[in-house]
């Protein structure tokens, strides 16, 4: 009798040891709003979750785990799970990214002192020439062969499916897929097991699979609703893209 205790008490403690553990939270920004779209991964397992509208997440995890907490045009946050975590709410606050103001020459105006004046916007001749020269050059079209790929360079393909857009559109395809990276930024993408050479690939796979952008790329501009758009389309996309390469 005594043995079948103890082993039933060794399965009660083996199944509360490896229990699967979910950590709850809620997001919301510095003034205090839930954000909504934010995406949660963790790092150890590569579970990936999207706050809803209230800010609030679950996402499996045990102690130990990193968190991270990525949104377009907010800093992001990595969060280790401690031993409170795992046993009350855990509370994040988004920060928006700084936003750098590009510097402002600021000219002299006249002294009314013909010394000083004439020195201040009368330019040396070699200055001029140089100038001038540096004008020509920059006008000249490049040699083809020095733009040309050079053996073993990644070169994103072209083919059936890649909108290029229209004449009348603000914006096309390329235009479009450098600021989804440059906003999301390559971690984004890496963390989701792409290769930072694939990225460009990766974001006109979406393209091809249906994201619709006909406005944007008309406008020109894509707000914070179509980057977490997007963001979703790609959840939805990630598994095809990764098939072909399993396979291989």
């Amino acid at each position: 009798m005594k043995l079948k205790l103890f082993f039933f008490l060794s399965f009660i403690l083996f199944i509360h040891t490896h229990a699967q553990s979910y950590i709850f939270g809620k997001i919301t920004s510095e003034s205090g709003t839930e954000m909504q779209d934010v995406n949660v991964i963790n790092i150890r397992t590569n579970e990936i979750v999207v706050s809803n509208r209230d800010g609030h997440f679950m996402i499996s995890g045990k102690q130990g785990d990193e968190l991270r907490f990525i949104k377009a045009g907010y800093e992001r946050i990595t969060k280790i799970i401690s031993q409170e975590n795992t046993q009350s709410p855990m509370n994040i606050s988004m920060v928006r990214q700084t936003i750098q103001i590009p510097e402002v020459e600021v000219k002299q105006g006249l002294t009314g002192n013909l010394k000083i004046d004439s020195k201040l916007y009368n330019k040396p001749k070699k200055v001029e020439k140089l100038l001038k020269d540096m004008d020509r050059y920059i006008a000249q079209k490049s040699d083809p062969r020095i733009l040309a790929a050079k053996p073993g360079e990644f070169v994103q393909p072209k083919g059936q499916g890649f909108s290029i857009g229209k004449v009348k559109d603000k914006w096309d395809d390329v235009d479009l897929m450098k600021y989804i990276r440059t906003s999301l930024g390559d971690d984004y993408f890496t963390n989701l097991k792409i290769e930072k050479p694939l990225i460009d690939h990766f974001i006109y796979y979406v393209f091809a699979g249906g994201f619709e952008r006909k406005k944007i790329l008309k406008y020109g501009f894509c707000s914070d609703a179509d980057l977490n758009r997007f963001q979703r389309f790609v959840l939805t996309r990630i598994s095809s893209y990764r098939a072909p390469q399993t396979q291989r």
